[in-house]
């Protein structure tokens, strides 16, 4: 087996399973809910508010900004984040959509 056949599947398939993989981590969920706090970009701020390592929440920013959920700017020496708008909309949008579709056939379920 080992493959995972992506082809086989539609894009917002693929999209919503690699947007929940990257969001399976609990360090990635504190990250963005601490920027959604700030409710501005947050630089340098992170390592003091979630308590993980330099490297690791970089490798964390890096995930986070790969499937788009977040964007950065370089300012000076430091890059500062904040949430992706767009992208945020739309996962909110396509999220929605399928949890609504379970809670749909919930009331048919065994």
């Amino acid at each position: 087996m080992g493959l995972t056949k992506k082809e086989i599947f539609t894009k917002q398939q693929n999209e919503l399973a690699e947007i929940a993989k990257v969001l399976g981590h609990p360090a990635r969920i504190a990250i963005v809910q601490q920027i959604i706090q700030h409710q501005s970009c947050i630089c340098g701020d992170l390592v003091n508010e979630i308590g993980l390592a330099q490297p690791t929440i970089s490798q964390h920013l890096k995930e986070l900004k790969r499937v788009g959920i977040i964007q950065g700017t370089v300012e000076g020496t430091s890059v500062c984040y904040c949430l992706n708008p767009e992208k945020w909309q739309g996962l909110a949008k396509s999220f929605g959509a399928f949890l609504s579709g379970v809670s749909k056939s919930l009331n048919n379920c065994c």
